[in-house]
């Protein structure tokens, strides 16, 4: 029987807010440096994965994961390097494909893909996409990008994009197959298409109750084992904010985190963020992970359900994400060195959203690659070649999710 294994990690959307006492804004560049240092402080105090997160406007500094990630693997040593999410639906499959697959080698076999939609529309225009076809776009380009990574040459087509006929993709990368997870907000449909497929899920609960969601990861493991797969392995993604104590760390990030969720909320009709539904979300039956390393061992352990892992052993692992917690600061900081901070463990602790991944993985490293055997890679996908993206569930978009990145529409 295979070890359930539990894994911990941070993504980013390398988000530009300014600071709420001094009105300062950190450059792009300035926050991207600092972005780099916080890949390489993750690597080093064990970390398991590193997400970043694809926006196109100009309150976030990244557009291309697979660019910031490359760099960040010439830093790091173990960690894997994910998007969160690459925005599928206005890219082109076989480019993010080929992108992964650089950083693949690059890494030496740790990249993956998580899949998704995204809130934010700018994409869509900007690439030449009409808005309208916001579900097909994601369900044939998701089609292709599988058919890619399944084969070197490839024989395709669908109604939204040029047919290809018997074209190589390239360049392959180390993994095989190259981990494809697919990011999932609120349609049942599309954990069951995730499912069906033998793809990972990556559920993103940034809002309402954790236990609503609970549904979901049940509906994915039965159309994976509908489908002939073993269950695919499952990640819980929220935001949250770490301290030495619940009350600092609900003194220092509520300011920045109204002030994100109020610019987007005016760009969506919500209403202003009250301190009231701050605490709400951040309280034990709330989505958002805000308080000290301990409250968080104990609110990752209830939401995840892992047999594997219970919050006692799984506090040196906390603590270790309490060293990035601390020393990840706040984009409106200034030049102040990560390894200086981790060495001092003496920062202001900063906003991060974490991820908590578990499924069915060997406990072995892979021999030829040198890194965790994964669950994504070892239930590969048996499924008969399709040649377009037809028949698929077709989901609502997620419009309207209080997120602060993408807000993990359904794949």
């Amino acid at each position: 029987m295979q070890e359930k294994r539990f894994e911990l990690g941070i993504y980013t959307f390398a988000e530009l807010t300014a600071d709420p006492e001094t009105g300062r804004t950190v450059t792009p560049r300035e926050r991207l440096r600092q972005l780099l240092e916080e890949i390489e402080l993750a690597d080093r105090v064990g970390l398991d994965v590193f997400g970043v997160g694809e926006h196109h406007r100009p309150d976030f500094a990244v557009s291309s994961p697979a660019v910031v990630l490359a760099a960040g693997a010439e830093r790091t040593k173990r960690i894997r390097l994910t998007s969160a999410v690459s925005v599928l639906g206005s890219d082109d499959p076989i480019r993010v494909f080929q992108d992964f697959a650089t950083l693949d080698l690059l890494s030496g076999g740790r990249a993956e893909i998580m899949a998704g939609r995204g809130s934010f529309v700018e994409s869509f225009p900007l690439f030449g996409h009409d808005l309208r076809d916001y579900d097909g776009l994601f369900a044939e380009k998701l089609d292709l990008l599988l058919a890619v990574r399944d084969q070197e040459r490839v024989t395709w087509s669908g109604e939204l994009r040029a047919p290809l006929d018997d074209r190589g993709v390239y360049p392959r990368p180390l993994q095989e197959p190259l981990p494809v997870w697919i990011a999932v907000g609120g349609t049942p449909e599309s954990a069951v298409r995730a499912g069906a497929l033998g793809l990972p899920l990556a559920l993103g609960i940034i809002g309402g109750l954790p236990e609503r969601f609970a549904p979901f990861a049940e509906l994915h493991r039965r159309a994976a084992r509908e489908a002939g797969h073993e269950p695919p392995a499952l990640s819980i993604n929220s935001h949250g904010f770490l301290a030495d104590t619940a009350e600092e760390a609900v003194e220092i990030s509520y300011g920045p985190f109204a002030t994100m969720m109020d610019r987007i909320g005016r760009e969506r009709g919500w209403p202003p963020m009250t301190r009231q539904s701050f605490d709400a979300a951040r309280s034990r039956r709330g989505a958002n992970f805000v308080g000290s390393p301990e409250d968080v061992v104990e609110r990752s352990s209830s939401s995840t359900r892992s047999s594997a892992t219970s919050a006692s052993s799984s506090s040196s692992r906390w603590d270790r994400f309490r060293t990035i917690a601390s020393c990840t600061r706040s984009s409106s900081s200034g030049p102040r060195s990560h390894r200086e901070c981790a060495r001092k463990s003496l920062a202001a602790p900063q906003a991060w959203s974490g991820l908590t991944r578990s499924g069915a993985l060997p406990p072995e490293r892979s021999e030829r690659h040198g890194s965790p055997a994964r669950a994504s890679r070892a239930a590969r996908s048996r499924r008969p070649r399709r040649r377009s993206g037809r028949g698929r569930p077709r989901a609502r978009p997620c419009a309207g999710s209080p997120s602060s990145g993408t807000c993990w529409s359904p794949g």
